[in-house]
């Protein structure tokens, strides 16, 4: 059973039309636009591990994360999950606005991988803008390009990169990402992310600790060489 968070909405207020302000769209919406998104943009809080988005849940619409971290993810008819791309605080999606972009095909689950805000444009009033608004098509589109793109590159790890290789690229990456050598998480957390099993995570995380490229305690990882991980996936992606 899907578990769905404590929500809570924030229909007014000074924060939310500073947040409504700050869309990527924004200046190029008219008075009227301008209006509606301010008096209909949300504010929801997720817990950790709640359902954001899923099959035959509400048709969202544009989100931005405020704070937090979700992971959006395919789950196959025998419960197996894939991982395709995380959203972290600032970035935005419309995967979840499939009622309104016909393109959208496939469906996608979200999960809040922590506690989580996240700002809600209703899909009733981005289909309006899409309809009337050219500069909001666009960046629909240009949005959907780039969650693309980041579905290619998680199915191209899977395909291309040996397991060494992908565990280095998602140590390195979280470490520029947090800003630290110093990572909390479990075997089960990188397989979930790599799209792996905990077994084979376990494996190489000893490999690479008896090679002195970290150090492993009980739910984190220290990076003791970071040039090295790097040489490992010298492909990996940039950003």
């Amino acid at each position: 059973m899907e578990k769905y968070g404590r929500k809570q909405e924030l229909h007014t207020g000074t924060e939310t039309e500073k947040l409504s302000a700050a869309l990527p769209f924004w200046d190029k919406l008219s008075d009227a636009e301008q209006k509606l998104v301010r008096e209909h943009t949300i504010v929801r809080v997720f817990d950790k591990n709640s359902t954001v988005f899923s099959r035959g849940s509400e048709c969202l619409g544009f989100i931005r994360v405020l704070s937090g971290s979700v992971r959006t993810f395919l789950t196959s008819e025998e419960g197996r999950e894939i991982t395709l791309y995380h959203l972290r605080a600032g970035e935005d999606d419309v995967l979840s606005a499939s009622c309104v972009v016909s393109q959208i095909t496939f469906d996608t689950q979200m999960e809040a991988e922590e506690k989580s805000r996240i700002l809600i444009v209703p899909s009733i009033v981005l289909a309006r803008l899409k309809e009337n608004n050219i500069y909001v098509r666009c960046m629909i589109y240009e949005l959907l390009t780039r969650r693309f793109s980041d579905v290619t590159w998680t199915f191209q790890e899977v395909l291309f990169l040996r397991i060494d290789q992908r565990i280095a690229s998602w140590i390195v990456q979280t470490c520029e990402q947090t800003g630290s050598t110093e990572i909390a998480v479990t075997h089960d957390q990188i397989a979930r992310d790599i799209n792996t099993a905990r077994e084979v995570v376990a494996r190489m995380i000893k490999r690479f600790s008896e090679e002195g490229l970290l150090r492993a305690g009980r739910g984190k990882i220290k990076v003791t060489d970071m040039e090295m991980l790097k040489n490992l996936c010298f492909n990996c992606r940039q950003e």
